[in-house]
């Protein structure tokens, strides 16, 4: 399956593939430690919104997603601090809404949309070059922002009581930390779609939680973990496409990978544990 390396949009999908382990495995963290699991849903449906919009109005639907996962963010952050009714129900509107939208504009764009189900479910294998640079840019901003406010982040993360106390300025830090759950979703669903973004945000980070409680070795190992099931879930495909003629589709092999990590992790963990 070696000679996969040769061609070029196996290389590009190698390239977004370890890109979008980056993004899980640092905002991955944030979101498992945090517990935004659900806002992260809420934020990843929400940005098929602008998948919708860029078919609509021409442009990128990647950049759609990414405008429109930002907006819905933090916005969901503000409406929050300012509106009586409990986040998970919120998080819910948020999900149905931009799911409505996305399907309203596309109904509403003249032709026919031909890659729509790759922004549901992901292709990875028809990434363009274009889309690994705007991707890398993006992770480039998360690092960036990571790096920077790493301290900050971490208190915010671990102990949101305790860090107002401490005065930093705790609204500014989570609306910073959505800010980056929202890019991290946007590069993930190049790679497995709106629908299974969640999986892939959390799963590698929930492994590496159990083997580590610091934040920066477990991003260190949930980036591993998510490059791994995704160059496996890449070589898998190939070979089940080119050796069976199984066109099987990447994403769901990624997360399938990565949830019988999961599985065999908590079960050595398990076995550690009692003896």
């Amino acid at each position: 399956m070696l000679e996969a390396l040769d061609y070029p949009f196996f290389q590009r999908a190698l390239a977004a593939g370890l890109l979008a382990s980056l993004a899980c495995g640092v905002v991955g963290t944030f979101v498992v430690v945090r517990r935004l699991a659900s806002l992260s849903g809420g934020i990843a449906h929400a940005a098929f919104a602008g998948v919708g919009l860029g078919y609509l109005l021409g442009f990128d639907p990647l950049l759609g997603a990414a405008g429109v996962a930002l907006l819905a963010g933090l916005g969901l952050s503000a409406l929050s601090r300012r509106v009586q009714a409990a986040p998970d129900t919120l998080m819910a509107a948020l999900w149905s809404l931009g799911m409505a939208l996305g399907i309203l504009f596309v109904s509403l764009t003249p032709g026919y949309a031909p890659d729509l189900m790759s922004y549901l479910f992901g292709s990875i294998l028809l990434v363009t070059p274009l889309h690994v640079g705007f991707l890398g840019v993006l992770d480039g901003v998360i690092l960036l922002g990571t790096v920077v406010f790493f301290r900050e982040l971490r208190a915010v993360t671990f102990d949101e009581e305790f860090s107002r106390l401490m005065g930093l300025p705790v609204d500014a830090l989570s609306n910073g930390l959505l800010a980056l759950v929202s890019l991290a979703v946007v590069v993930l669903i190049r790679v497995v779609g709106v629908i299974l973004v969640l999986a892939l945000l959390t799963i590698p980070a929930l492994v590496a939680r159990q083997w580590t409680d610091r934040l920066a070795p477990m991003m260190a190992l949930a980036t591993l973990m998510g490059a791994v099931c995704t160059v496996s879930g890449l070589f898998l495909s190939y070979g089940l496409s080119t050796t069976w003629g199984l066109n099987v589709p990447t994403g769901p092999l990624v997360v399938l990978l990565a949830a019988l990590v999961f599985a065999v992790s908590t079960l050595a963990r398990r076995v550690i544990e009692k003896r």
